[in-house]
């Protein structure tokens, strides 16, 4: 005799039941801005949390990464009326990591780049010539989404160079902004403060590999970020630029 069950016996016994993964669905997630926004501020919240755990000195801390804190924050904020792409999200995720870490050990002392240093025999701690080359990257890829999405360019070229122009501004303008705040406060440390790490030319390396990294996020990444803002400008309806 068989006995009946009831069919929201079976609904709610299969809901439990695990469900395969299905990866078309996982794609289109991580490509929504919308999770990769709640990506970087989880991040953001998670290594900055890791990092005044234990810093190496807070008031470099401080400097260091409140600055990349306020950035997150103001993208956040824009992105309730500018929507950015989810490649730019994930690569100020990534770029605020290197600060965290950064801001922990300062750039000078990173452990990992220490071993490196040591194992190859360098003359130098490169965390913060890495950091800078992404520092480049990212603000080149946010250069150019907005420039590309705001105005009307008559060639790619023309984007591409003002996009480089605003990395190596952003750049120069953080050394000095950085000379400005420690020449009145720690004028006896300012080498050590600075990273300098006894190279003359470590403002200039610094500059340049900057625009590199903003040269080289148009190179690898500029296909990859032109469907990511066509995407966006798609779903939001607005006019693009020559993407």
């Amino acid at each position: 005799m068989m006995i009946g069950v009831p069919r929201n016996f079976v609904r709610a016994h299969l809901k439990r039941v695990p469900q395969p993964v299905n990866v078309a669905t996982m794609i289109d997630r991580l490509s929504s801005p919308q999770f990769a926004l709640k990506v970087l501020v989880a991040t953001t919240v998670v290594a900055t949390a890791w990092s005044v755990s234990s810093p190496h000195d807070f008031a470099i801390w401080c400097f260091e990464l409140l600055p990349g804190i306020a950035g997150v924050i103001g993208v956040t904020l824009l992105s309730r009326r500018f929507r950015f792409s989810a490649l730019l999200y994930y690569v100020i995720a990534c770029s605020f990591v290197m600060i965290a870490v950064g801001a922990r050990y300062t750039y000078a002392e990173v452990p990992l780049m220490n071993w490196v240093r040591d194992a190859l025999g360098l003359s130098r701690n490169y965390f913060d010539r890495v950091g800078h080359f992404v520092q480049g990257l990212t603000v080149g890829l946010l250069a150019r989404e907005v420039l590309l999405r705001t105005t009307q360019f008559c060639c790619r070229f023309a984007a591409a160079f003002l996009t480089a122009c605003v990395a190596l501004a952003f750049s120069a303008f953080y050394e000095l902004l950085e000379w400005w705040c420690v020449v009145p406060f720690y004028p006896d440390a300012g080498p050590e403060w600075l990273g300098m790490q006894g190279d003359p030319w470590d403002a200039q390396w610094d500059m340049s590999l900057a625009l590199a990294g903003a040269v080289t996020g148009m190179l690898l990444l500029g296909r990859q970020h032109d469907r990511g803002i066509a995407a966006v400008v798609g779903s939001d309806g607005e006019p693009g630029g020559d993407a």
